[in-house]
């Protein structure tokens, strides 16, 4: 059993070290992309969940936070690494939040298939059918978590983008959502941004900001 040593961002001291070597849990390519991108500057050598033929664990948490760290705790356990796991989302005001923890099951399919168009689509169409008063606005949020093998250490560090929706989709870069959301104070959606654009003011930097700060 894990000991519930679990922490988050505020009022916190620095964490441990990491070392020089940490798993990436996931198995989303552009998700890897991404924190590799923001890790990686560190000095730290990643290699991904899927590298290492990690199983995806079920994510039934009620909340980001809970997600991203059953799934870091998981792959601390197996790879004996310490492990970053991401869990993140499209959270609709005139949805009441949704899709939220469930962005990227709105894209599957009944085989379990990916497509995020279809995920798009669904997202618009019920927006509009909350009548235009409901607005446009979204945010995405992530929360990021590390864990230590062994002991149950996990840190915790969350991040937040505000911005609104557009439709039809625009932009081939990024992933998931990106196409449709236009973040505050810009008139590009993170489909059309340069990734290094992105990585400056998106949701994940936001958190990974935080842990840079805990690190330090």
């Amino acid at each position: 059993m894990h000991r519930n040593l679990r922490r988050t961002a505020q009022g916190r001291r620095p964490v441990r070290p990491i070392g020089d070597k940490l798993v990436i849990a996931t198995h989303n390519p552009g998700k890897l992309r991404e924190i590799a991108d923001l890790v990686e500057p560190l000095g730290i050598t990643c290699v991904s969940a899927k590298d290492l033929d990690l199983p995806e664990p079920e994510e039934i948490g009620n909340t980001f936070v809970d997600n991203a760290d059953l799934k870091a705790r998981e792959a601390a356990d197996l790879s004996g690494l310490p492990a970053l796991a991401d869990d993140s989302g499209l959270c609709v005001d005139a949805l009441q939040g949704s899709p939220g923890i469930f962005s990227a099951r709105w894209a599957e399919d009944e085989q379990g298939n990916r497509d995020w168009m279809r995920a798009m689509e669904r997202v618009w169409r019920e927006v509009e059918a909350a009548g235009p008063d409901a607005g446009h606005d979204a945010h995405f949020a992530c929360a990021l978590a590390i864990a230590w093998p062994n002991d149950g250490q996990v840190e915790n560090f969350e991040g937040r983008v505000d911005g609104t929706l557009t439709w039809p989709p625009r932009g081939a870069n990024g992933f998931g959502y990106d196409p449709i959301f236009v973040a505050n104070g810009r008139e590009v959606t993170f489909g059309e941004m340069d990734p290094a654009e992105k990585h400056g003011i998106s949701h994940r930097a936001d958190a990974f900001r935080k842990l840079v700060k805990a690190l330090k």
